[in-house]
């Protein structure tokens, strides 16, 4: 369930000689976002029914998986140091894409380290931000073929300008271009 080698990373207990005391454990239940969807999830999932307006599958399954993150009775990992024989308890975390801060937050630094230091060249890189209107931001949440086919449209654009600006007619073989891509 949880991943072993981002539990790991949070137990440093020998590597860095801290000591038990030191150690503070995350307590998502505590921050004010926890307990604000905590109180107020159901009712406002019954008054999106209510109006005819439910909230998406996947939307309420983030918030109720975000509502366990980080909680030992979801499940957890017990961690023994061997060396100052230092058990600990590791509560798994939620893994959600859209909601959870301390996953999202993780899981950006983890990616934004990993681009920089494996992917991107030592060569200058730029970056390219598409924003579309609302009514299409809607529509586009809900239809993954239409952000594939955006996405494709706007990657071929970007090209085209850097192959041009370059002075490179269109079907020249040896210009390569790269793109990562977020939604």
């Amino acid at each position: 369930m949880g991943c072993p080698a981002a539990v790991l990373e949070a137990w440093r207990c020998c590597a860095v000689r801290e000591s038990a005391e030191a150690y503070l454990p995350r307590r998502p239940e505590k921050t004010v976002l926890h307990e604000t969807v905590a109180g107020h999830l159901a009712t406002f999932l019954a008054r999106q029914r209510e109006r005819s307006r439910p909230v998406p599958r996947f939307v309420e399954r983030e918030l109720r998986k975000f509502l366990e993150c980080g909680a030992a009775a979801g499940g957890f990992l017990r961690m023994h140091c061997d060396g100052c024989g230092i058990d600990r308890i590791v509560p798994y975390s939620c893994k959600c894409r859209g909601f959870c801060p301390s996953c999202c937050g993780r899981r950006m630094a983890d990616t934004a380290a990993h681009l920089a230091d494996r992917v991107f060249p030592e060569e200058p890189v730029r970056r390219r931000v598409l924003s579309v209107p609302y009514p299409l931001r809607y529509r586009l949440a809900y239809d993954a073929s239409l952000v594939t086919a955006v996405a494709r449209i706007f990657q071929r654009t970007v090209f085209a300008s850097i192959r041009r600006r370059a002075g490179m007619r269109s079907r020249n073989r040896r210009a390569r271009s790269g793109a990562v891509l977020f939604i």
